[in-house]
């Protein structure tokens, strides 16, 4: 199949609740982006964090192999930094090769759980 998609994708808008309510891992508050490579190859993703009051951290480096989607946890990101719970940031997410991009977040700091999903802003 061919690449759908975008090279450049932005987010503006991101925030880890640092409170949950119900079981781990699966109602744990978080932020995910999830990446779509429709194409016959590895499309290799670089993301950087934009925040209010610092520089900017990345890349954080993510693989998306060919004919696969991949959900990842802003939760989870870990190298070069973890992300801060309880911050504002947007993140600028590239592609070697156009793919989809959807953000999706959990706020689970009540009993009555929040979902809301969202594609991002092809640049």
């Amino acid at each position: 199949m061919e690449a759908i998609g975008r090279t450049c994708w932005a987010l503006a808008e991101g925030y880890i609740p640092n409170e949950s309510h119900g079981p781990a891992p699966q109602m744990t508050s978080h932020e995910t982006v999830c990446l779509l490579n429709t194409s016959n190859e590895d499309a290799e993703v670089r993301i950087t964090i934009f925040y209010a009051d610092r520089d900017p951290t990345g890349p954080y480096l993510v693989t998306v192999p060919a004919r696969r989607t991949k959900h990842l946890r802003f939760n989870d990101l870990r190298d070069p930094a973890a992300i801060p719970v309880d911050t504002d940031y947007a993140s600028v997410i590239e592609s070697t090769i156009p793919i989809v991009v959807q953000h999706t977040r959990l706020d689970s700091r009540q009993a009555e759980n929040a979902l809301f999903s969202t594609v991002a802003f092809p640049a």
